[in-house]
């Protein structure tokens, strides 16, 4: 190997979606507009949440640290990419890239917590509606929302640790939209078959332990519900049910395709169209998933307009 084929390289260049003028521009204006809307959604739901003492419950903290949660993955993600439709250069440094997925990882697994425990809190509020206070006190609420960030910081901090025994010589293109760990593992002169077990180990054991959580406590209400009598109890039973059940779908059944197949790193092409979806889209959709639906939210936010008008 020549000299240069040793060199290490510790800038990337992000490839992102397209070179074509006319169409770069248009997807600005897209991924801009969904951030935009993104971060007035999620960070207003943070406050209407924060001033509207009726949502001081178990499930509204968590909803109001999933929509925070989502305001974070969107800035990890956004602000570069955006950034990147009209740079010369498209450069992004090493430290940038353990930066950019360290928070990305932590909003994601610390989202994966919350949605199990968000279904936790459905099946006692449906299954023990009379134990509910106690089943679900506040001391649990915030340990089960600390425990979350804990274990997100954690799990962020394995990976970024063991992204420092990988050099990379090869590439310096990333062919994606962000830095994520997989396209990088495919630029390092180093095996990063240890990466990439850790990967599927951690990612794998964060998601099916909370699909476990969310598939039980569903299973749960299901067998309630069909075992009511009144067709308006099971109405409301299914509607509290319904937005959660969605996103709740929606998150893992991308993270899985993503990171937990086999394969996952040979196969990163596959993975923009969904990365856009977990990355961008479902932080998007989220704030309206939650509150359209939600008739305590939807009469709080009115509340709070006619103080403000």
């Amino acid at each position: 190997m020549t000299e240069d084929n040793y060199s290490l390289t510790t800038e990337f260049i992000l490839i992102g979606f397209t070179d074509h003028p006319k169409l770069k521009t248009v997807l600005f204006v897209v991924f801009l507009t969904i951030y935009l809307v993104t971060m007035v959604g999620n960070l207003g739901l943070v406050a209407l949440i924060l001033m509207e003492r009726r949502l001081h419950t178990p499930m509204y903290i968590f909803l109001g640290n999933l929509a925070l949660m989502d305001s974070c993955c969107a800035c990890a993600i956004t602000p570069k990419m955006l950034e990147n439709f009209f740079s010369k250069d498209r450069m992004i440094s090493l430290y940038e890239c353990m930066a950019q997925f360290y928070f990305l990882c932590l909003a994601e697994t610390a989202d994966c917590f919350l949605l199990a425990a968000m279904a936790y809190d459905r099946y006692v509020a449906i299954c023990s509606p009379l134990q509910y206070h106690t089943l679900m006190s506040k001391k649990l609420c915030l340990q089960m929302t600390a425990g979350a960030y804990i274990a997100g910081n954690l799990h962020s901090m394995i990976h970024i640790v063991f992204l420092f025994r990988l050099t990379f010589c090869r590439s310096h293109q990333i062919n994606h939209f962000f830095c994520d760990v997989l396209p990088l593992f495919k630029l390092s002169c180093v095996d990063p078959y240890i990466n990439e077990l850790l990967i599927f180990i951690f990612s794998g054991s964060v998601q099916v332990f909370s699909i476990i959580i969310v598939i039980i406590s569903y299973l749960c209400i299901l067998f309630m519900i069909f075992k009511m009598k009144s067709k308006e109890g099971r109405g409301k039973a299914l509607s509290t049910c319904a937005s959660h059940f969605l996103s709740v779908s929606m998150f893992y059944g991308s993270l899985l395709f993503v990171y937990v197949r086999p394969n996952s790193v040979k196969e990163e092409d596959k993975d923009i169209p969904v990365a856009i979806f977990y990355t961008l889209v479902i932080p998007l959709l989220n704030p309206f998933i939650y509150s359209l639906r939600n008739k305590e939210v939807i009469n709080a936010m009115k509340r709070n307009i006619k103080k403000i008008l």
